[in-house]
């Protein structure tokens, strides 16, 4: 499974995801560019996008997509670490073309 993290979110977090191939947007050199010129970038090469954007689900349909996103609560290191599990079980169930949310 190949995942790629928003640019909003603490590279730090992919220690927690080591299990997958994880990337993110700045390592693409894709650090800027808006979210539907990122997500025809990213679809086809990743199974999941993790952002912390609040505004992704409005603006993204994900019909028809091969992309899920999974969308966290907060782009704080401190505060994900104690949701590490929750992103787990999210990010081994998710499927092509859902939009997810973890809460805190």
């Amino acid at each position: 499974m190949k995942i790629i993290l928003d640019e909003n979110l603490p590279k730090a977090l992919k220690r927690y995801l080591s299990a997958y191939d994880v990337t993110t947007v700045q390592e693409q050199g894709w650090a800027g560019v808006k979210n539907g010129e990122l997500m025809a970038r990213i679809e086809g090469s990743y199974d999941i996008f993790i952002t912390s954007d609040k505004n992704i689900k409005y603006q993204q349909n994900l019909t028809g997509r091969t992309i899920a996103i999974l969308e966290l609560p907060t782009n704080r290191l401190k505060v994900l670490e104690t949701l590490i599990d929750k992103i787990l079980v999210e990010v081994q169930s998710i499927s092509p073309g859902v939009y997810a949310q973890i809460f805190e």
